[in-house]
């Protein structure tokens, strides 16, 4: 018998501004200790269908008790997912030169030890002592000219193909998972978030909002601030705290 979690979350997704269809989604389960940010790939057929399914796959999955397990389905289930979209559905939706893909980031927490999952651009920031790290790192363009060239930060955002994913979920016959495993301290935040949300924030306002201690007033003044500039993409974040 599983116990209450002692994790609480919000979670919100908001087309934007601009865009006429919302391909995020995400899953908010703090009784599974799992949470995920998925977004469909702009500009492709079926971004929307690929990160929903995603999102529903991942949440069907058995919780069993054994933390390393419990990661190892994830990984399997995503990689699984990367075979489906890039074959099947890409075939029975009749778009053969099409990619149907997502990025996607996850949070898997029990008792102390937590694990982050990710492929793409969709972040995990943790907010510990007052300060505002990013675990994940983006699998774009952007990040590789940055690593490979060692070219500025507003160089490379500059460049007219700094947003072009590396990585994604059914983007590539083979899928290549960054997994970064660590410690739970008490009063840790964390924050899932597709790049809609952190580009229309800098990390001064995520920090700010992470700071207040009720998940579902920090998702309130994420939103209220993204959405107080352009909102050019889709906007989704999950806040969650002990």
């Amino acid at each position: 018998m599983r116990v209450a979690s002692p994790w609480r979350s919000a979670a919100r997704t908001d087309v934007g501004k601009v865009r006429a269809r919302n391909e995020d989604a995400f899953l908010d389960c703090p009784q599974q200790g799992l949470w995920v940010v998925a977004d469909g790939m702009g500009g492709h057929q079926g971004g929307d269908i690929a990160s929903q399914l995603i999102v529903a796959s991942l949440a069907e999955l058995p919780v069993p008790d054994d933390f390393d397990e419990r990661l190892k389905s994830v990984r399997q289930c995503l990689h699984w997912l990367n075979r489906r979209l890039g074959q099947e559905l890409t075939i029975t939706a009749g778009h053969h030169d099409s990619i149907m893909g997502s990025t996607v980031v996850a949070l898997l927490v029990e008792g102390n030890r937590a694990a982050c999952i990710w492929a793409g651009d969709s972040r995990c920031y943790l907010w510990r002592g007052q300060c505002l790290y990013q675990l994940s790192k983006d699998h774009s363009l952007q990040q590789q000219m940055i690593d490979e060239q060692n070219m500025s930060v507003e160089d490379a955002h500059a460049h007219p193909g700094a947003h072009a994913l590396t990585r994604a979920v059914g983007a590539a016959d083979q899928l290549t998972l960054d997994v970064l495993e660590l410690e739970v301290y008490p009063d840790d935040a964390f924050l899932l978030c597709s790049d809609g949300l952190y580009n229309g924030l800098g990390t001064d306002a995520l920090g700010k909002a992470l700071s207040l201690t009720a998940p579902h007033i920090a998702l309130e003044r994420l939103f209220d601030g993204a959405l107080h500039g352009s909102a050019r993409d889709n906007l989704t974040a999950v806040v969650i705290r002990q």
